[in-house]
């Protein structure tokens, strides 16, 4: 299901384009993934699940640099934006998603099998295992191009610096969305892969004339990161993860890992 090296490549380089942006924004929603409270703001909703990431920022060292300046274009984001339209989500959860797994209401149905949890950490344990081969020892190295817009979120997006790094991850990401046993635990890949590092979630949307100055903004932010030093992203470690909602990412210390 996912792309050749090229065609992502293309693809990529358009979602950072201002025209894209300038379109992107007539048509994004609100994320149910948080909702506004009283006299709170925008606050995470319940939206359980499992993904395999990299480890969140709070667990990792690899990329603290890109992270520390991550977290300064997201702070300008809220203040170009304002708190009801962008959630952020906290810093210390930034990572990069390799493969969704399952989530919300899929997942809760799911639960209705006896055991599913313990079965679906013990089949990605398995799929890690079977999967030695791809283990290079060396980390795949990715460059944060520049931000984009999501139907529902705002993210960095991420490219590999060459086919050979792309075709790890795709290979890794085919190991698991075609195993068997994990197909018959609810799991399916409904993405194509778009590395990217997401700042938060759209709130209420706002109207037309707002929304063209948070474009606007979007676009400036873009520019600022392009003229900028180029900033890598480094994939050394990919981690089962569980969640409850977009705001924590949590495993336990005999959870499965994969070290690339």
């Amino acid at each position: 299901m996912d792309e050749d090296f090229q065609t992502y490549l293309n693809r990529a380089m358009h979602l950072i384009l201002p025209e894209t942006c300038r379109s992107q924004i007539q048509h994004i929603q609100e994320s149910p993934k948080f909702r506004l409270v009283p006299d709170q703001g925008l606050q995470a909703a319940p939206f359980p699940g499992y993904a395999i990431i990299t480890p969140p920022a709070i667990d990792e060292t690899e990329n603290q640099s890109l992270y520390s300046l991550l977290e300064h274009y997201q702070q300008q984001l809220v203040e170009d934006l304002g708190d009801q339209l962008f959630a952020r989500v906290p810093p210390e959860s930034f990572h990069l998603t390799l493969a969704d797994l399952i989530w919300d209401s899929r997942y809760r149905d799911a639960l209705q099998k006896p055991d599913y949890d313990n079965q679906l950490r013990q089949q990605i344990a398995t799929i890690f295992d079977q999967t030695a081969w791809l283990q290079e020892g060396a980390p795949i190295r990715l460059q944060a191009i520049g931000f984009f817009i999501m139907t529902r979120a705002i993210a960095l997006c991420l490219v590999p610096t060459d086919e050979a790094a792309y075709d790890r991850v795709l290979k890794f990401r085919r190991a698991i969305y075609q195993n068997r046993e994990l197909i018959g635990l609810g799991i399916e890949q409904q993405y194509y892969f778009t590395p990217h590092i997401t700042l938060g979630y759209f709130g209420d949307v706002p109207p037309p004339e707002a929304l063209q100055q948070c474009c606007e903004s979007l676009v400036t932010l873009n520019q600022r990161w392009l003229e900028g030093k180029q900033q890598d992203f480094w994939v050394k470690q990919a981690e089962l993860r569980k969640f409850d909602d977009m705001t924590r990412y949590y495993r336990e210390t005999n959870w499965a890992t994969f070290t690339f």
